[in-house]
């Protein structure tokens, strides 16, 4: 392997040390013929010694985390960042399609250890508390990438799907999907609010990004989908 490889699907590419990689539905990576993806959405590149991903589309954005969880950052149309890790996670939704692939440093300038711990009943992000019933509701939406091993791309689903594998009432679903979008925003995650304090129209793929790559949830929270499962409403 090179310095620099990108795993999407199992499919690898090591872009050289003068190449600017595109990636988007055409390009060095072509990651899928989706209308709702820019031709070319991200760039991968080496300058002066630091290798590179900017957002060269003009709408859609892509969230960017190391594997241990304990970074992210959100890297919307003209942004750019340096990748450092040891291996770096970018997920990004392109209309009902939510897609994923790892890049791999061989010589990384931070390395990241992860740190995990016992939790019963509620997560705690911060500030904020998710109770089992929120929490289940980013378990429902996130259910195909958490089944899925790898990388690759899923399809979110609605929130009435996501209701329906709950047996929940949809007017139920999106009050707690309201109360968990809300928490997130006032400790600073973005892009589940949109102007004027109005929630975001893709709240829903957003929310996904973040709880896989932040690890909010993860595939040992699959069982909230049976737990609460008609659960009685607690508001």
């Amino acid at each position: 392997m090179g310095e620099l490889a990108i795993d999407f699907c199992g499919e690898w590419h090591e872009p050289t040390d003068d190449q600017v990689f595109d990636i988007g539905r055409e390009g060095d990576l072509e990651v899928d013929d989706n209308p709702y993806l820019h031709r070319k959405f991200l760039q991968i590149e080496r300058q002066n010694g630091i290798w590179w991903l900017s957002n060269v589309g003009s709408i859609l954005s892509a969230t960017v985390a190391d594997t241990s969880g304990g970074m992210q950052a959100w890297v919307a149309p003209g942004a750019r960042i340096p990748l450092v890790f040891g291996q770096t996670r970018v997920v990004f939704t392109a209309g009902p399609t939510t897609y994923e692939f790892d890049v791999h440093l061989k010589t990384p300038a931070f390395r990241q250890e992860s740190s995990s711990g016992d939790s019963v009943g509620e997560t705690t992000i911060g500030p904020v508390r998710f109770t089992d019933a929120q929490k289940a509701i980013i378990v429902a939406l996130a259910e195909p990438m958490l089944r899925r091993e790898g990388t690759g791309f899923s399809t979110i689903p609605s929130s009435a799907e996501a209701a329906k594998r709950l047996g929940w009432a949809l007017t139920r679903f999106n009050r707690k999907l309201d109360n968990v979008c809300e928490k997130l925003d006032r400790v600073g995650v973005v892009g589940l609010r949109g102007g004027g304090g109005k929630l975001a129209t893709n709240r829903r793929a957003r929310l996904v990004e973040h709880a896989i790559t932040s690890h909010l949830v993860t595939s040992d929270d699959l069982h909230l989908l049976d737990t609460m499962k008609g659960s009685p409403d607690d508001e």
